[in-house]
């Protein structure tokens, strides 16, 4: 697989079979959750692996969830969620970002995953650059991340890695803004249409 053979769709009812048979692939992602925790409240989220399954094809068909999804042929091997805040308003460490923000984004990046046979190929910086990608034909604004800062050195495990890390960001032309919770960010860039 080379880059050149891997192409950007966004996440839609013609692409959802790919984008199920990626998340079945891995029991659901994170327990089962079919990365609807970012999503508002409802009723219907979190009952469970079938229900978030169902909330998530269902949010995707009223056009309320997004991604960019990286395809090897007919196979969805990676994604990057994005969105407005009304649509993703449940990011980690909300109480303490809330307090200090100063600007309320356009979109939110909040989760790239990599199907467990593609990683460390490159694939987060393609999906979150399709992400990018979307955002700026639907008119551009500005993006905002969370990604780990591991500037440090040290290393964490991939389910602490759901929204990449500050060098990721920094190489797609992010800033940094401030730090969110334990080695959390808040990394923005503005993206111009399309």
């Amino acid at each position: 697989m080379g880059a050149d053979e891997l192409v950007v769709r966004p996440l839609t009812a013609d692409t959802w079979d790919a984008f199920a048979a990626m998340v079945e692939r891995h029991n659901g992602i994170f327990g089962g959750c079919w990365c609807i925790w970012f999503h508002p409240d409802c009723a219907e989220r979190g009952q469970g692996y079938d229900g978030n399954r169902a909330l998530k094809r269902k949010l995707v068909e009223q056009g309320e969830a997004h991604a960019a999804l990286v395809f090897d042929g007919d196979r969805a091997v990676a994604w990057c969620e994005y969105g407005t805040p009304e649509e993703l308003p449940n990011i980690h460490h909300r109480k303490q970002y809330d307090a200090e923000r100063d600007l309320l984004p356009d979109y939110r990046l909040t989760c790239i995953f990599i199907d467990k046979e593609y990683r460390r190929r490159g694939l987060s910086e393609i999906a979150l650059q399709g992400a990018l990608d979307l955002i700026a034909a639907a008119g551009g604004g500005v993006v905002e991340g969370y990604p780990q800062d591991l500037s440090d050195g040290r290393r964490v495990g991939n389910s602490f890695l759901y929204n990449g890390t500050r060098a990721l960001y920094e190489r797609a032309g992010f800033d940094y803004q401030r730090a969110k919770g334990k080695n959390h960010t808040v990394m923005r860039r503005t993206v111009a249409p399309a």
